[in-house]
């Protein structure tokens, strides 16, 4: 049975290489076509009055899309035209079977977390993660931390990654942190290559703010939302990372749950 209304207008968002997804886009274009949905490029304006997003590309394509898309109660479902894909919905050889379904309303939408960090007039917000790193490669750094307000100490290290739930399969997973199940209001920390045995990464909960002070005397350490630098932090500047209000709206085909992507992308 449809889960959603049917889809009436939809914006189109490609890989950026477009030459990834040539072949693809006559296809989409066609069975919107038949289907009756109006397809609109993703540079038009007029995709902010979409019912959904569709995404030819992969996580990277997929988290640009979520971010852009922040705010405005628009779902976005992605074609998986990349690596890895744990954030799409559709594998690329069942493309027309499965956005023919999205068409039709067959989709359940998934309310995910995201981050909002602060240092000094600095403001980001993030899908994925956000990460205090070293701006020197190979050069560590001093980080101290606290979680709550209550003061967790000090680590040298490369770096400090906060990540959501979405996130936690990404940069956060291959530097050894917990992978956080889509339903959980919580972020994971994790250090990037800590100079200790006993560093482990961390989950909190909504409403702790994580707080992490530069504390390393002639290198500065770069913060940066989800890729992408917002802020330079000198030896006592710090930066606030809590789970925002905002949730990034994932649309994806009802039987493709987590547990079934963690299955086909981690176990096989």
């Amino acid at each position: 049975m449809p889960s959603a209304e049917p889809v009436r207008r939809a914006a189109l968002v490609l890989h950026g290489r477009r030459d990834t997804v040539a072949d693809a886009v006559p296809r989409v274009r066609e069975l919107a076509e038949r289907e009756g949905v109006e397809l609109v490029e993703a540079g038009d304006d007029a995709v902010l009055d979409a019912d959904i997003a569709l995404v030819l590309g992969g996580d990277g394509t997929m988290l640009r899309t979520l971010g852009r898309f922040l705010g405005t109660g628009i779902p976005v479902a992605g074609v998986n035209f990349g690596a890895v894909g744990f954030l799409t919905s559709i594998p690329r050889n069942q493309m027309e079977d499965g956005l023919r379904r999205l068409l039709r309303g067959e989709y359940e939408v998934l309310d995910l977390p995201t981050l909002e960090a602060a240092s000094g007039e600095e403001r980001a917000r993030a899908v994925n993660d956000v990460v205090a790193a070293s701006s020197t490669l190979g050069r560590m750094v001093h980080l101290a931390w606290s979680v709550g307000g209550e003061d967790l100490g000090e680590l040298p290290c490369d770096g400090l990654i906060c990540a959501t739930p979405s996130g936690s399969t990404a940069y956060n997973l291959s530097n050894g942190g917990p992978v956080l199940v889509w339903g959980l209001e919580a972020l994971a920390i994790t250090f990037i290559a800590p100079h200790s045995l006993h560093a482990r990464p961390l989950v909190v909960p909504r409403g702790k703010d994580v707080v992490v002070e530069n504390r390393t005397p002639n290198v500065v350490v770069t913060a940066l939302a989800d890729g992408l630098p917002f802020a330079e932090l000198r030896q006592g500047d710090s930066i606030t990372v809590r789970l925002a209000e905002e949730r990034s709206l994932l649309a994806t085909l009802p039987e493709r749950t987590f547990f079934r992507r963690y299955r086909e992308t981690f176990t096989t």
